[in-house]
């Protein structure tokens, strides 16, 4: 969960625009034990990362575009 929720935080952060801490690059080099652990875990983290990031941003996108129809 911890490994997703990171993930989110920097997919998100690379859709708006944010340039992230240090901190997201440092934090998930402490998970490269578990990731060398289960070569899949990369790839499930991502996943669920992905689908948490289009979820939220949707949210953005419904608000930009009430913006833009409001102006």
């Amino acid at each position: 969960e911890e490994l997703c929720a990171e993930l989110t935080s920097a997919f998100l952060c690379a859709a708006l625009g944010i340039v992230p801490t240090v901190r997201h690059a440092d934090y998930l080099g402490s998970w490269l034990a578990v990731l060398r652990a289960d070569n899949r875990a990369i790839f499930k983290a991502a996943s669920h990362a992905s689908k948490a990031a289009d979820f939220l941003l949707a949210f953005v996108r419904e608000s930009e575009s009430s913006l833009a129809r409001a102006a």
